[in-house]
């Protein structure tokens, strides 16, 4: 097991997949799947269960099956290392931190409440960097049986050595050397019997056999003392592989309270899955090529961890509206118009012809959520103000509009077939036979029937999809206000 790559995905239940979380899974099963026979585990974190959030944990399945992220071992898929769920294997852990205490790697800590609040409040006045002083380390043994015997309640703390440094080797970062006087002796197992985050991974991941562990940067303060645990027990040390953050800005970290943190957010927002999974995988990693869009498979091929950056990564949001776009381009129209459907019912009531509607948008679309504001006059014309006729580039203002729009009204009337090419083919004779430019005629078409200056398509398609009578009748009133 050990010479073959076997990644984890660890997340605790407690809401909407983090884009972090995300780009976390994304590296761990772009790595397994890069190796030969490699294995990607899902792993239920859940022994806070104050921060616990029902049904979060389908929330995970789900968004994992969407992107594509397919584990081979989890709660759902028992690999022969399950249970796949923390607080299933609260059983096993005791054993492990009584081993570390047998070893002098650990020991009993029978301090309550009010004496480490003193410490902490002590240390805070003298401003020194607040960690336990080590006092229950040095009770003799018949102290600690005494205890033990009369059920004085303890946890079981790590024993730091107080002297040197412990080294390890990140694929990222290279090697850190910390001095041991820094570390805390931080506590492995709780009063209740429940291990702590950090104590719990060492021991799952040395029991699924999980060879490379890929997480944030921002575990590389407690590497050291994972290292230590590995070395007590004897075991074989993972690959440590440290992400930076991801950054709204260079000082700001996206906030799931503005709502730009999750992947349902962005879902919600009108991105495509692929196009999420395409961007978050450029997040702080580089294919060492100048190639942007990926698909999954090809994420595969190009994956490789010293394409990792040590640097945060910023998240820009235009380069996701770029990326996106250039997914929706590769849609059919018959994809387009499934996928704006629910954004089309928003805006529009009125029967349309949704093809021709996505032809409009197809081209024009960054994301799903900007085509209600862009289809909005279909309904209904708004009470646009005549100033929107004054286009100095097309050379008109509102006399010259008004002029155009009554010159228009009857070759549209006139007309009996009311298709794109009939309505172009009139108006284009019209402009010919006027001796004008093309916008003296079609501009002041498209703000007639559209009370916008900008719009998906022109004055034709707009006419075609609103049909003859609607056009007339906003024609009629374009010629009423600029009379």
């Amino acid at each position: 097991m050990a010479n073959k790559v076997r990644t984890r995905f660890a997340p605790s239940p407690t809401g909407y997949m983090h884009i972090g979380n995300l780009r976390t899974a994304l590296y761990a099963w772009l790595l397994a799947r890069s190796s030969d026979e490699g294995t990607f585990i899902l792993r239920i974190e859940d022994t806070d269960q104050e921060r616990y959030v029902e049904g979060a944990v389908d929330l995970i399945y789900k968004t994992l099956a969407d992107t594509g992220l397919v584990h081979d071992e989890g709660p759902d898929k028992d690999g022969g290392c399950g249970p796949y769920i923390q607080s299933e294997r609260r059983g096993m852990y005791k054993k492990y931190a009584e081993e570390l205490v047998e070893k002098g790697a650990a020991y009993y800590c029978f301090c309550d409440k009010d004496r480490l609040e003193e410490l902490r409040a002590i240390q805070t006045a003298s401003k020194v960097p607040p960690k336990y002083d080590g006092h229950c380390s040095r009770l003799s043994k018949e102290e600690i049986q005494e205890k033990l015997a009369s059920g004085v309640p303890y946890v079981i703390r790590q024993k730091i050595p107080q002297e040197g440094t412990t080294s390890f080797h990140d694929e990222v970062f290279g090697d850190i050397t910390v001095e041991n006087s820094t570390l805390d002796d931080n506590i492995l197992l709780k009063a209740d019997g429940l291990p702590t985050y950090n104590f719990a991974n060492v021991i799952d991941d040395h029991l699924m056999g999980i060879t490379h562990v890929i997480r944030g940067s921002e575990y590389l303060s407690s590497t050291p003392k994972y290292n230590l645990l590995y070395e007590a027990f004897g075991w074989e040390i993972p690959k440590y592989i440290h992400c930076s953050p991801v950054m709204k800005d260079a000082q700001k970290k996206l906030s799931k309270r503005e709502g730009d943190a999750s992947y349902e957010d962005f879902i919600n927002k009108g991105y495509l899955k692929d196009a999420i999974i395409n961007y978050i995988a450029l997040l702080g990693w580089s294919p060492g090529t100048e190639q942007e869009i990926f698909t999954l498979d090809e994420l595969v091929a190009a994956f490789d961890v010293s394409g990792i950056s040590k640097s945060p990564a910023i998240f820009d949001v235009n380069k996701l509206n770029w990326m996106n776009a250039e997914y929706i381009r590769k849609l059919t129209i018959e994809e387009f118009t499934e996928k704006a459907m629910p954004y089309y019912k928003q805006a529009v009531k009125r029967d349309v012809d949704y093809n021709l509607l996505s032809a409009l948008l197809h081209d024009r679309t960054e994301k799903f959520s900007d085509i209600p504001e862009n289809i909005d006059f279909i309904d209904t014309l708004c009470d646009y103000d005549t100033e929107l006729y004054v286009n100095k580039k097309m050379k008109t203002n509102e006399e010259v509009s008004k002029d155009a729009l009554e010159k228009i009204l009857p070759v549209l009337e006139g007309l009996t077939d009311w298709t794109h090419d009939a309505i172009h083919d009139a108006l284009f004779a019209l402009i010919e036979s006027l001796g004008v430019k093309n916008g003296v005629i079609l501009f002041p078409l498209r703000v007639a029937v559209s009370g916008k200056k900008f719009t998906p398509g022109g004055g034709v398609e707009i006419a075609e999809l609103l049909g003859k009578e609607e056009t007339i009748a906003r024609i009629k009133k374009g010629i009423e206000k600029l009379a």
